[in-house]
């Protein structure tokens, strides 16, 4: 993910990845061309650190049987971003348990996750939400999804 463009020609890189998909952990480096008119970290950006990883981790964790999109996103910038921001995100057992359940059915599941991005002192910067559709496929239906 380090080498998509998005995140290479921004500043932003993955730091972490669990191996079992529970987690990521995500910086956002302040450079000269990534600064707002303001010499802060440039919102777009803020939001883009963010952008795919609740749904990177459900997918990977749900398995080949679900759809998973993101359905929504609102960000809240709290304080201005003059260094370096992180973000990190988790998927728990019991959450996917959920989605599952939700599920199973046929019909969409939306959930909603929320991430801080802070500062390496861990100063608040900006609150992301972002609502993923899941939906077990069509073809799983009445097969063993787990």
């Amino acid at each position: 993910m380090n080498l998509w463009p998005p995140f290479l020609a921004n500043g932003i890189k993955v730091l972490n990845i669990a191996g079992d998909w529970s987690s990521a952990r995500v910086v956002l480096k302040l450079h000269a061309w990534n600064r707002n008119g303001v010499g802060t970290q440039f919102g777009g950006n803020l939001f883009a650190m963010t952008d795919p990883f609740h749904s990177v981790l459900a997918l990977h964790r749900l398995g080949p049987h679900y759809y998973v999109w993101d359905k929504a996103a609102e960000i809240e910038f709290v304080a201005p971003g003059r260094e370096n921001v992180y973000a990190q995100f988790r998927l728990d057992d019991a959450t996917i348990t959920a989605l599952r359940e939700g599920a199973a059915s046929g019909e969409k599941t939306l959930r909603w996750f929320d991430t801080d991005v802070v500062t390496g002192s861990g100063e608040l910067v900006a609150r992301v939400r972002k609502q993923l559709y899941v939906r077990l496929k069509p073809r799983a239906r009445g097969a063993d999804a787990a």
